[in-house]
């Protein structure tokens, strides 16, 4: 038997929430595997840097999109210790989508405006770069998991 124990602010905000996630979560995923395979390769170091133009703007809507659909589907809850973990997450992602946006960005750009844009990186930012990829993807797939808590926690 099937309970109707939800609101609709519920229903679409857990909506928004998940597809801020299949969003934001697809293009991270896009992005990390291009710069993982560009980190030897011209090819796809050069893929990566075409690639980015997209899935930048995908990462911050789907992280728009996760964060409005949280706020509606937890407002009538209140804050959990769950909720407060997502919460710090979220921010840690925030900020290192600053990074990648307002620094590793312009970089890759200026290479390719440069005719460069197929030259392998130099270690140090390539560095940086894995860093902010492995926080980004440990951060979205474990904002997923503690969704995927809430949600079971709540019935």
């Amino acid at each position: 038997m099937v309970s109707n124990s939800f609101t609709w602010m519920e229903f679409v905000g857990l909506y928004l929430h998940l597809a801020g996630f299949i969003i934001g979560l697809g293009a991270v995923t896009v992005i990390d595997l291009h710069g993982f395979l560009g980190r030897k390769s011209p090819y796809w170091t050069e893929a990566t840097t075409r690639t980015h133009k997209v899935t930048k703007p995908l990462i911050w809507l789907g992280m728009t999109l996760a964060i409005m659909g949280a706020v509606v589907f937890h407002y009538q809850r209140g804050w959990t210790f769950s909720l407060a973990v997502q919460a710090a997450i979220m921010f840690v992602l925030i900020v290192n989508g600053v990074f990648l946006s307002f620094s590793v960005s312009p970089f890759l750009l200026r290479r390719e405006r440069e005719g460069r844009a197929s030259e392998l990186l130099p270690a140090e930012m390539q560095k940086k770069i894995a860093v902010a990829f492995v926080l980004s993807f440990v951060g979205w797939w474990s904002e997923l998991l503690l969704t995927v808590y809430q949600v079971l926690a709540r019935r």
